[in-house]
């Protein structure tokens, strides 16, 4: 397109608002351009009275200059004055901050060459980890809370914009990110953040953690029967949440199950009977 010989914008981070002047650019062909719609312009006002369609051939002019970046707003004052400079202020497009600058003053542009890199920070992402064992409690649809740790007292609210399809093996962990309304460009890339999500609400029993055993056939707790007498019974678990597992099929509401000694008390069952605890035992 031509030579870029000033450049307004030359530090990463600077602000640039939509319609702020960006560069000045020195360009033979878009030179031309002016003339020739200059030229269009003259010879209707001369030829008005003519057989040519001077109004068509006016637009296609605007419309070569418009498609070289000139503004609307350009294009009329060269029409009123009729003054053409030899360089031509090319406007920003788009609001944001400056990422990268891609050119500098003096070097060359070409027709769709990038002159600056900007990111919108209206909307941030913030992005957490969730153990696979709460994701089914994870509620898409509701509003999730964020915490700046340097920005103590200062909560900001979110929705779950994207949950990644793809599971950590290792870790057995999942990626979300929550999309943040960044007002007054408050927040900056990288920083540190808590994600608060509710989950889903629900009605179900749940236990201790350390109340369920479990192994390769299964999961059971202990249950007491009477005075110092017990008998395991097989469960099927749902989800946990921090100390707490939920109960989805095995046990009543009310029967009393061992909480605390769970462990020590199927061992000593092992011990005694060399077998696993499928029946009842009197201690």
């Amino acid at each position: 397109m031509g030579r870029v010989d000033k450049l307004y914008y030359k530090n990463i981070g600077d602000y640039i608002k939509k319609g702020a002047p960006l560069v000045e650019v020195y360009s033979e062909q878009l030179n031309n351009a002016k003339q020739e719609y200059l030229l269009a312009l003259e010879r209707r006002n001369v030829l008005d009275n003519s057989l040519i369609n001077f109004d068509q051939i006016i637009q296609s002019a605007k419309t070569k200059l418009l498609l070289w970046g000139m503004t609307e707003a350009q294009v009329n004052a060269l029409a009123k004055n009729k003054q053409p400079s030899t360089t031509t202020t090319v406007y920003s497009k788009e609001s944001g901050y400056i990422t990268a600058i891609d050119i500098q003053e003096g070097d060359y542009v070409s027709e769709g060459g990038s002159i600056v890199q900007l990111a919108d920070l209206t909307t941030l992402w913030a992005e957490a980890q969730v153990y696979t064992s709460q994701s089914a409690q994870l509620n898409t649809n509701g509003l999730v809370t964020v915490q700046i740790p340097d920005m103590p007292g200062k909560e900001f609210q979110g929705k779950i914009q994207f949950v990644n399809p793809e599971i950590s093996t290792d870790q057995r962990l999942n990626l979300i990110r929550v999309s943040i309304p960044n007002r007054n460009n408050q927040l900056k890339p990288g920083m540190a953040a808590y994600v608060i999500v509710k989950g889903r609400q629900t009605n179900a029993l749940s236990l201790p953690i350390d109340a369920v055993l479990r192994d390769e056939k299964g999961s059971s707790v202990w249950v007491m029967t009477g005075k110092n007498t017990f008998k395991n019974k097989m469960v099927t678990v749902g989800s946990e949440s921090n100390d707490r597992i939920e109960i989805t099929y095995g046990l009543k509401e009310g029967e009393a199950v061992v909480t605390s000694g769970a462990y020590l008390l199927n061992s000593e069952y092992i011990f005694k009977r060399g077998a696993s605890p499928m029946a009842g035992m009197k201690m």
